[in-house]
């Protein structure tokens, strides 16, 4: 059997499908736009297998229409949002099989983005869709400041080496804020200087290892000292405890 490949096709102006490549078998994550799988699979010859979706937001899902009405293959999606195509309602807790790539996933709870939004596990791999970008994460639409800080929780207990395959190129932008947030950080500038060269080459900066996230993203690092600082700064008085922290730097990057 050959071995797994993931890749992305870009959608709108920085979106990510992710593509979960075995043999002939395809299934692709969020695609809010059917269009670049469309093409993908005319000019591969490769079979859509299944859809997954992290959560209900259009630019996610918009093609699932298009595609099911082409290729009839099972969608994975949140039970608890409006999803129109769905036919596997999914809880944090769930566990599924993808046909066509013989893998399974872990499907886990990242409400706070939205109030269903989910995550896909495989041991070395996660897609989480707009619950973690590169030095930040997903705005608080529906779910709440504590939801969205325990998602994050749950991904910094995975392993370090972990690759985190999000669905937008925002590293850049993340990385402003963070610099912003440890200015004193030296991890910091050596990400910024890597991110530039992969977008200077015209190459994507995700995944990236959370590894990189735990030493660069603020949203990771609220126990650390110079963080707490900046949020004090922020509040005019030092925070309560590691939650408000979190929830002043999503705010704070609100008006960034």
């Amino acid at each position: 059997m050959k071995p797994l490949d993931i890749f992305p096709l870009p959608a709108f102006e920085d979106n990510y499908i992710w593509c979960l490549r075995r043999d002939q078998s395809l299934v692709v994550v969020d695609p809010g736009d059917a269009t670049p799988v469309l093409r993908h699979l005319t000019e591969s010859g490769e079979r859509l297998a299944a859809i997954m979706i992290t959560h209900h937001h259009r630019d996610h899902t918009g093609g699932i229409a298009e595609l099911t009405a082409r290729h009839p293959v099972p969608v994975f999606a949140p039970a608890v949002e409006p999803i129109v195509g769905t036919t596997h309602p999914l809880r944090g807790g769930d566990r599924i099989g993808l046909p066509g790539l013989d893998i399974d996933l872990d499907v886990l709870d990242f409400a706070g983005h939205t109030r269903g939004h989910l995550g896909y596990y495989r041991p070395g791999s996660l897609f989480c869709g707009d619950t973690l970008f590169g030095c930040g994460c997903g705005r608080l639409f529906e779910g709440t400041a504590a939801q969205l800080h325990a998602a994050l929780g749950k991904i910094g207990a995975l392993p370090p080496l972990t690759l985190i395959y999000s669905a937008h190129e925002y590293t850049e932008f993340g990385i402003r804020f963070a610099r912003t947030v440890e200015p004193g950080n030296p991890a910091i500038d050596a990400r910024a200087s890597d991110v530039s060269r992969r977008l200077a080459a015209g190459q994507p900066t995700v995944p990236f290892t959370l590894a990189d996230e735990l030493a660069t993203s603020p949203f990771l690092r609220c126990r650390e000292p110079g963080v707490i600082d900046a949020a004090a700064r922020r509040l005019g008085r030092t925070p309560i405890d590691e939650l408000e922290v979190f929830a002043t730097l999503r705010e704070w990057r609100d008006h960034f």
